[in-house]
């Protein structure tokens, strides 16, 4: 037997009902004229008192999708109803034969549930960002104030004190500058994650951004007796495009972490043209024309161990650590992670124990890339 004739022998009933979607077969006025068994499963009815319907009686505009769907080759969401009313979520597939339809259906009211619960997660997680962000002045002036009148009473403004008094000033005025600076990162992080920063995209020299951002910290670093260094002899192009303020903040941010990693020795950052495969295995696909930066900065810390590089930068997988470290570290370097995306960008970090630690970032710079995010 050849193969047309075997296919001639197959009655495409016997296979519609083993398909493990509802199929419908219906005439082209929507009334049903057959039904596999999984239909009756989803519809909760017999298979011949299904056939007692039409298919706008239980899926909504349900003939008219069925058009759609055939015409177009496209699945269709709609709702369904049960034969005693009860509302599902369903995804047809319809095909026409002649003047039949033969429709595939698949339950979705789980999948639509995950989805709607995802989506009214996103909104609140966004509506608390704003919150936060707008209600930063609320949250920091308190502790500005303490700090304030911490350091007033160690500098004798409000009379002599006992050396015991100064010991407990000192320590309530160390935790509220330890607060303080969580609260402008958590804070920070929470502008970047939500819609209220506004990117502002420029021209402007990149060699002087990072040289403000180095003397920005070089009191911090002095006191541990760390040199910040910069390399810019590779750099071809010093004027480039993107947002000034966005890269300070993620730079600033980098450099503070790498600043806490190092003991002693120092920090390098640099600027270069990445190679093509840098760029593709950063995950960026590069765009023809485009030009881009690679900053890196590199520390003579300490280094990172394997399970400290996981997750460094989603603060929400550090919340489970006893590591306030930790948590605030992914927390500045999660705003860095954020922000580069927004630019287009890519950014890693690689480290190994007793070996400093070095992270990177990759950034398009030319206004052609950027043009849609003004």
């Amino acid at each position: 037997m050849n193969l047309s004739n075997l296919f001639m022998n197959i009655n495409p009933k016997e296979v519609l009902t083993n398909l493990p979607d509802a199929v419908f077969v219906i005439e082209y006025d929507g009334k049903i004229t057959w039904v596999n068994h999984k239909t009756s499963i989803i519809f909760n009815a017999k298979k011949n008192d299904l056939t007692n319907y039409y298919f706008d009686d239980l899926v909504c505009d349900g003939l008219q999708l069925a058009e759609k769907s055939a015409a177009k080759r496209i699945s269709i969401v709609s709702g369904a109803f049960t034969v005693d009313n009860k509302e599902f979520f369903i995804e047809m597939n319809a095909k026409k034969f002649g003047e039949q339809f033969f429709i595939t259906i698949r339950d979705i009211t789980a999948m639509t549930n995950i989805l709607a619960a995802a989506e009214r997660t996103g909104r609140l997680n966004k509506d608390k960002n704003i919150m936060i962000a707008k209600l930063s002045n609320e949250f920091k002036s308190p502790v500005q104030s303490i700090i304030g009148f911490s350091q007033a009473l160690l500098d004798g403004l409000g009379g002599d004190i006992t050396e015991k008094q100064s010991k407990y000033v000192k320590i309530i005025n160390k935790n509220s500058n330890e607060l303080l600076y969580f609260l402008e990162k958590f804070i920070e992080y929470s502008q970047a994650e939500s819609s209220l920063y506004h990117y502002d995209y420029q021209i402007f020299d990149v060699t002087n951004a990072i040289q403000n951002i180095i003397k920005n910290n070089e009191n911090v670093a002095s006191a541990k007796g760390l040199v910040i260094n910069s390399d810019f002899k590779n750099l071809v192009k010093k004027a480039i495009y993107t947002d000034e303020n966005a890269l300070k903040i993620v730079l600033q941010n980098i450099l503070e972490t790498s600043i806490k990693l190092t003991e002693s020795g120092s920090i390098t950052i640099k600027i270069l043209t990445p190679l093509k495969s840098e760029i593709e295995s950063a995950g960026i696909q590069p765009i023809l024309g485009q030009n881009y930066i690679k900053i890196t900065v590199t520390d003579t810390g300490m280094g990172l161990a394997e399970s400290e590089l996981e997750g460094i930068f989603e603060p929400y997988t550090q919340l489970d650590k006893n590591s306030k470290k930790t948590l605030v570290r992914s927390i500045s370097l999660g705003t860095a992670a954020m922000i580069v995306k927004h630019l287009k960008g890519a950014v890693w970090v690689e480290s190994e124990v007793m070996r400093g630690t070095t992270f990177n970032v990759i950034l398009p710079i030319e206004k052609e890339t950027n043009t849609n995010n003004e």
